[in-house]
């Protein structure tokens, strides 16, 4: 069975980056955006299409419901994703999200060729896109634009190079559920932030539950979250985040189409695991 593993780090975490779960802010850190990347797989070889559903949950109880459309035909991919605030959390809160990821499927891991994201949060709408060819950013867009901040890490031209969007970076290519799945650094530019996220091998599992979308085997991979640039220095969040030593993501298999998917993502917080898991999965 899934053991919980690591301890709980109690360090200080803004109630507020919870609720507010789909501002624009939230989106650009890692554990959000690892969330909403949690599904989006295709086959290799020929074309595939699936949907899933995926619930988010603070403390055992739903704060968010994610659906996820996926469509590949052999040598290009598109992810579509919908998120909404539900649960407990829409009494606080009220916003919805919107991504789409689409890119090249013909090597070696998913390449990114245009990302964007919408958010829509008590009465506020906020866009980020961009184009890469390569790897390489060669446009992108905020609106509204971002305001000056000193304490904001300046993205730099050559933080904007050798990238890949924060769904399409956790898309895995493996013929089995092995160690190599997790040694691997993920290079994120999410339009505002550029941060890297190290995998490492922790241990191999069973998911065994029938509330899930999916039960079997799966490898539990430990994450390491580097901000690089479009980070603020004095924000709680990435000081927390950077020190998290509960930060894991659990990968299955998604059939016989030589893709890994995340199953799980947990992120201990100082009021409890939040955590997104599959729900619901339609191949």
């Amino acid at each position: 069975m899934i053991r919980e593993h690591a301890r709980l780090v109690d360090q200080p975490i803004g109630i507020s980056d919870i609720v507010a779960l789909f501002s624009i802010k939230s989106l650009s850190k890692p554990f959000f955006a690892i969330a909403i990347a949690c599904f989006a797989s295709q086959s290799i070889a020929a074309s595939f299409s699936a949907d899933a559903r995926y619930v988010v949950t603070l403390r055992g109880a739903n704060i968010a419901e994610v659906g996820v459309s996926f469509s590949d035909n052999g040598k290009s991919y598109n992810v579509d994703i919908n998120g909404d605030v539900a649960g407990l959390a829409s009494l606080v809160a009220a916003g919805t999200a919107k991504l789409s990821s689409s890119g090249t499927s013909t090597g070696a891991q998913l390449q990114s060729k245009k990302f964007s994201i919408e958010t829509r949060s008590n009465g506020d709408r906020f866009n980020v896109s961009f184009q890469a060819n390569g790897g390489n950013v060669s446009s992108f867009q905020i609106f509204p634009p971002l305001s000056e901040n000193k304490n904001r890490v300046p993205v730099a031209a050559k933080h904007r190079n050798g990238i890949n969007d924060p769904v399409a970076a956790f898309l895995i290519k493996a013929d089995s559920l092995s160690p190599e799945i997790c040694n691997r650094t993920l290079s994120v530019f999410t339009g505002i932030e550029r941060y890297d996220i190290d995998l490492s091998f922790a241990e191999n599992q069973t998911a065994t539950s029938k509330r899930t979308g999916y039960q079997g085997p799966v490898v539990l991979c430990r994450m390491k979250y580097r901000p690089i640039s479009g980070h603020f220095t004095n924000s709680d969040t990435t000081n927390y985040m950077k020190s998290n030593q509960r930060f894991l993501v659990w990968y299955a298999p998604l059939g016989d189409t030589g893709y890994a998917i995340p199953y799980r993502v947990l992120i201990g917080t100082a009021f409890g695991d939040l955590s997104m898991v599959l729900t619901r999965l339609n191949p």
